[in-house]
């Protein structure tokens, strides 16, 4: 007898389980509840695909008011969110929340829905489409379910996805900030800052206006800027060597952002490349 190599020896086994593993046909299940039933077999043994197909089905077969419904779009967004079908994750679990409000899944969809379309937008610098879908979706949750304990985290996570809305604007007005473009990259600058006050890129954001405002000689709007970024900034070093010579006004509230010098600005003629 020929010795089996230990690659086909260590195979065996995961053959074995395969050829052992019935076939899922969703014509073997004659009722909704025997359909769910193997369906969430399937989903329970990481066989996505077959949970896939058969809580698709449910979805379309399953009458409006059956308990089972809001179930099988779960499971359904779920074995797509494992299979890396993040858009497809994302719109069952919309249809759950939308169409079930009052369902005990409905606050855990819309945060689901939210990240599924939190990781298609997968670089500040592109089309923020994705983005500012997840954020509606994380508004609806606040909106919908104020009480719901998921929100605290849901606020962790819409601080995170506002600072990549504020690195969008910064790296557009970086594009034109290495240009000398100063009049269009205050505009971006400035939107970072205004729109997203709190997250760690306005302060560099606030850091590069003050830059620019120095460049075309807006002293005064430096110097507001200034008074802003060491009452708020105490101790930092980068913010001190870049206000170092600008006469600082009286401060305004930290938040606040000073006004553009009307007519000052003009819009860039041209957008930074994605």
């Amino acid at each position: 007898m020929h010795r089996i190599s230990w690659r086909l020896a260590a195979a065996l086994p995961i053959l074995a389980v395969v050829a052992c593993r019935p076939d899922f046909k969703l014509k073997d299940h004659t009722t909704n509840e025997a359909l769910y039933a193997a369906s969430f077999t399937e989903y329970q043994h990481n066989r996505w695909d077959n949970a896939i197909s058969g809580f698709e089905k449910l979805t379309t077969d399953l009458p409006a008011r059956d308990t089972l419904l809001p179930r099988s779009y779960w499971y359904l967004a779920t074995a797509h969110e494992r299979t890396g079908e993040h858009l497809l994750a994302a719109q069952s679990f919309g249809r759950l929340f939308e169409s079930f409000q009052d369902d005990s899944l409905a606050d855990d969809a819309a945060l689901e829905a939210a990240r599924s379309y939190r990781k298609l937008w997968r670089k500040p610098q592109l089309d923020p489409v994705n983005g500012e879908t997840a954020m509606a979706s994380y508004n609806t949750l606040i909106g919908l379910y104020p009480t719901s304990p998921l929100i605290p985290q849901a606020q962790k996570e819409i601080a995170d996805l506002e600072d990549w809305f504020a690195q969008k604007d910064y790296d557009a007005g970086m594009y034109y900030f290495r240009r000398k473009a100063w009049d269009s990259g205050i505009l971006y600058f400035k939107d970072a800052l205004t729109k997203f006050a709190t997250t760690p890129t306005a302060r560099r954001a606030a850091l590069r206006l003050v830059e620019s405002y120095k460049s075309i000689k807006y002293r005064e709007d430096a110097a507001e800027l200034c008074a802003q970024l060491t009452q708020r900034y105490a101790d930092d070093r980068e913010v001190r060597n870049i206000c170092a010579g600008v006469s600082v006004m009286t401060a305004a509230k930290p938040d606040s952002v000073p006004a553009a010098k009307k007519d000052s600005v003009t819009p860039p003629k041209t957008k930074p490349p994605l």
